[in-house]
């Protein structure tokens, strides 16, 4: 099966990597960490605002996808510290509506860049 490799301007790779791959119905959204992609720096705040500002660049790979947060069927949350839950999770409630997508969130020993929060996601592209 072959892959279509999405990227958005609202969205900062750090690595070799494409923001998302498009294979089949699905797409496969990279990680995304609370880089402000003017700054190409992490932003201020704690684990709420960097939760909002990951959103924020996941959601412009999405759109560059022709997708909208309906059609995210999975998430994967990295935390680097599990007392960051309840704030991660205020965010992250307000960006989908029921039924939500199924959901992991583990605690790494690191993320890049010193970020607090990663994210990545999974796709459904609608049936026609």
């Amino acid at each position: 099966m072959s892959r279509t490799a999405f990227s958005a301007q609202g969205a900062v790779a750090v690595g070799p990597y494409s923001h998302a791959v498009g294979s089949g119905e699905f797409v496969f959204f990279s990680g995304q960490t609370p880089i402000d992609p003017e700054t190409k720096k992490l932003v201020d705040g704690g684990t709420a605002a960097q939760t909002e500002r990951v959103f924020r660049n996941l959601f412009a790979v999405l759109a560059a996808t022709g997708l909208t947060p309906d059609d995210v069927v999975k998430t994967n949350v990295f935390l680097v510290d599990m007392a960051d839950f309840s704030a991660m999770n205020e965010v992250y409630a307000k960006q989908f509506s029921a039924p939500y997508p199924a959901r992991s969130t583990v605690a790494v020993a690191g993320l890049p860049l010193g970020a607090r929060v990663e994210i990545e996601m999974i796709a459904r592209r609608p049936q026609i």
